[in-house]
């Protein structure tokens, strides 16, 4: 069986946290395209539900109000703008808040009891997006660019595949992007990477859980150049055949959102690292050696497949 993608726990809970406030945003999106059109097409009636109906000014900014109420539905049903789109309703709102407030001071009797409820109504609206705009935000920041995983089945027992992961020198003979891993401790050990723009980066990393033949979990000591973090999970394969590793990689992109698309173009992002380094695992695994062909010699790089040609290995290949 080889490499496939999985939705672990993790996964899930991040997909579900991402659908969720997706959610809320489309129905904050169809909320202020029914605000919107409501101000515009019924706008008397509404100036007078909100008790400010004796003031012409007041027509005039609900108007302009339904405006920009449909231009936030037009920002928050777009999936990619919904985070922005929140942000701009809780400033709408903060204007609300202020031109009802001052209503409310100018009014007397049955208007003012109006316009107290209308500002009730607008601080529960206001709560509302406040609390969707700051959930869109912590999700982008986690997401995406910071994590990746996959998985593999291989045909050997999980008391071997433990034993190999364990000795995390071990790992540069199927991860391409390390170049060496030496342990200096019981728990401790030294990496070094390759990084994009032909650089290297080192750090310090320590185990932080381990259960034989079920896990470890390592993470990059306090003060590293490279913040990161995995887990690896072994578990019995179906049926019993073999075993299944799933590995989970926290990190941070070096120079944030420009160095995540910049290593993307070169065939360096995170979760294409590890599709590759899972597949070349199983060879390693099970034969002892990384099988390479005419057509992949070095996995799938894009820098790499630039220079290959059909059913020709590379230079260095041919004469090796």
């Amino acid at each position: 069986m080889g490499v496939r993608s999985v939705t672990d726990n993790l996964g899930i809970q991040r997909a579900t946290k991402d659908q969720r406030s997706e959610g809320l945003a489309r129905f904050l999106g169809w909320f202020s395209l029914g605000l919107g059109v409501t101000a515009l097409a019924a706008g008397s009636r509404v100036a007078r539900a909100a008790g400010v109906d004796d003031s012409r000014t007041a027509r005039t900014v609900l108007r302009a109000a339904g405006v920009r109420e449909i231009g936030h539905a037009g920002v928050l049903l777009v999936p990619r703008r919904a985070g922005l789109g929140t942000w701009t309703r809780v400033a709408g709102d903060v204007l609300d808040l202020v031109a009802t407030g001052r209503a409310y001071r100018n009014r007397r009797g049955e208007r003012r009891r109006r316009a107290g409820l209308t500002l009730a109504a607008l601080g529960g609206i206001t709560a509302v997006d406040l609390y969707a705009s700051v959930r869109a935000t912590r999700n982008r920041r986690g997401n995406p660019e910071g994590f990746a995983h996959g998985s593999v089945t291989v045909n050997r027992t999980r008391e071997e595949v433990y034993r190999f992961w364990h000795d995390f020198e071990n790992l540069p003979r199927f991860m391409y992007h390390l170049q060496s891993v030496i342990t200096t401790g019981p728990r401790r050990s030294r990496w070094s990477a390759k990084a994009p723009a032909g650089r290297t980066v080192e750090w310090e990393a320590e185990i932080v859980d381990e259960r034989p033949n079920e896990l470890i979990r390592w993470r990059s000591v306090d003060g590293s150049r490279v913040p990161n973090s995995g887990t690896v999970r072994f578990t019995p394969a179906a049926g019993g055949n073999g075993t299944e590793v799933r590995v989970e990689l926290e990190y941070a992109v070096p120079g944030r959102r420009v160095g995540s698309l910049v290593a993307k173009a070169f065939g360096e992002n995170p979760q294409q690292q590890i599709c590759d380094d899972l597949r070349r695992f199983k060879q390693v695994i099970e034969t002892g050696e990384i099988t390479r062909s005419d057509g992949t010699p070095d996995g799938t790089s894009i820098q790499t497949q630039a220079k290959q040609r059909p059913a020709r290995p590379l230079a260095a290949h041919r004469t090796a």
